[in-house]
């Protein structure tokens, strides 16, 4: 079926369309800085496609959230777990809901992780489900930097891995990407590389312009152009619109963002008494308690939103059945605790990374038919670094080894085994191990990153490192109330000889 939908006026008068199914083959990117109108484009697209094919908009700034009071598009607060939010994008495909992601007051290594976690959902949906979607990403380089910021390297990678997968291998899965951005200098190579229509908007920096018009085809001198282009106004080319670079002018809109662009008003005339209204009142409002603000309404629950979603679906659809008999949890605990037991047993396991591991416990997970979904990446971090530091039932089950899991969650994912390790010699009265047991768990030969590691882990307030007189090195947990017997900080890693052997 062959829908164009109408953008607005293109040069000379004539209706700019843009043909929908060929948009979904081939993508667009959506250039402009900030206030040449990229968001009342998107809006304008999401409009008029919204009766032909299902919506997903990533919505960094909560913009696009009133969508829903016309469209009926699902709006899913971000403020939530990644495995939530990863079950909710999968349940999206299956039902086929329009959604707007609001990532509003989250920081930005929180949107990005959402952002991932939403995506990958969508992307590793059941091949059933793998209907058209068109899928919104405003202010794109906020989830695929060009280069590293302030935000974690884990995060970067997540998002940016996600933003990749959307646009180079989406398409077969029936993921059309759409993303818009203030300067294509701050966005990935490799993501805007994948789109083969666009629509350039005013941009003032000369490397912007020049690489604006290498994109449309444009003589360098024609480059000026993008810096006197009004609000709303672009230039497109690609398949889904024009062969040729093609002006065009975005038209109206139905529904408005929450935020609008500061209007001057004139300001009032000035008092008389301006100084006695200042600071007449000041002493009394000090020793007035402070007017809170109410708390915003929490997120909605993710239940209610998976309700929401099962209400969509069609009735005459049958329920997927599992390829698994039913099991207890307990039994499904005990086959993933023996999973990973057989994973740890490999002497190469220490120093092998976390991704390889990953892959390896899935496949493992798979050939023993453990039931259920699989493990998130986030929650097989932390279940490997609980295993690496084996402890016996009654440790396990003590509260001191519980507190010493509570303090692990301070630290990040790569280095809580490393603590453990240590905490669980502590909890026993074991020697403290050496650097070379640490390292393995690490997943480095270097000692030294061993040795370095407990100093940060002295630096956050979590232990005490001191040495004896026999140059035997004694870990304390000052939080827990225990330490470790003198241990020689230089001696052989016991349980990797005894694997070689």
């Amino acid at each position: 079926m062959n829908v164009s939908i109408d953008m607005g006026k293109a040069a000379g008068g004539a209706a700019a369309m843009l043909d929908l199914e060929e948009l979904l083959a081939t993508r667009l990117l959506v250039q402009g800085n900030s206030g040449s109108g990229k968001s009342h484009l998107l809006r304008r697209l999401l409009e008029q496609s919204a009766p032909w094919v299902q919506h997903c908009v990533v919505d960094p700034e909560g913009d696009f959230v009133t969508l829903a009071d016309k469209y009926g598009h699902l709006v899913v607060d971000g403020a939530r777990t990644e495995r939530e939010l990863t079950a909710i994008a999968g349940r999206i495909r299956q039902h086929r809901v329009s959604v707007v992601l609001n990532l509003e007051g989250l920081d930005m290594e929180q949107q990005m992780r959402c952002a991932a976690a939403f995506l990958g959902g969508m992307f590793d949906a059941d091949r059933d489900y793998w209907y058209p979607v068109l899928v919104v990403v405003d202010e794109a380089q906020i989830f695929a930097p060009a280069a590293a910021g302030d935000v974690s390297d884990e995060a970067r990678k997540l998002s940016l891995g996600a933003m990749a997968n959307l646009m180079s291998r989406g398409r077969k899965r029936g993921l059309a990407g759409v993303i818009a951005t203030q300067r294509l200098a701050k966005l990935a190579k490799n993501v805007a590389a994948e789109a083969s229509n666009f629509l350039m908007g005013r941009t003032f920096l000369d490397i912007d312009m020049a690489r604006a018009a290498d994109l449309l085809g444009m003589d360098r001198r024609q480059a000026e152009m993008f810096r006197d282009l009004a609000r709303g106004n672009f230039v497109a080319l690609g398949p889904a619109m024009s062969r040729k670079p093609l002006p065009i002018a975005i038209g109206p809109v139905e529904t408005s963002a929450r935020s609008t662009s500061p209007k001057l008003t004139p300001l009032p005339e000035a008092p008389q008494d301006a100084a006695d209204l200042i600071f007449s009142s000041v002493a009394e409002e000090i020793r007035q308690p402070p007017v809170r603000r109410p708390a915003p309404p929490p997120p909605t629950p993710t239940a209610d939103i998976l309700t929401q979603l099962a209400r969509k679906k069609p009735e005459h659809e049958p329920m997927p059945v599992s390829l698994f008999p039913e099991i207890d949890e307990a039994e499904r605990e005990a086959l993933l605790d023996q999973v990973m037991r057989e994973l740890l047993d490999d002497p190469d396991a220490g120093f092998r990374t976390v991704a390889v591991l990953y892959q390896d416990f899935l496949v493992r997970c798979r050939i023993r038919r453990v039931p259920g979904e699989p493990l998130a990446l986030p929650a097989f971090r932390r279940r490997l670094a609980v295993a690496k530091a084996t402890v016996d039932e009654e440790t396990a089950s003590s509260d001191t080894w519980q507190q010493a899991l509570a303090l692990s969650e301070r630290l990040t994912d790569d280095v809580q085994g490393v603590f453990l390790i240590v905490a669980q010699a502590a909890v026993t009265g074991a020697p403290c191990p050496p650097d070379a047991t640490l390292a393995r768990v690490y997943g480095t030969h270097s000692v030294g990153r061993a040795r370095r590691l407990l100093s940060y882990f002295e630096e956050r307030g979590l232990v005490v490192v001191r040495t004896d007189f026999h140059g035997k090195r004694i870990v304390a947990f000052p939080d827990l109330g225990v330490e470790t017997a003198p241990g020689d900080p230089n001696g052989p890693d016991v349980e990797a000889d005894q694997a070689a052997e």
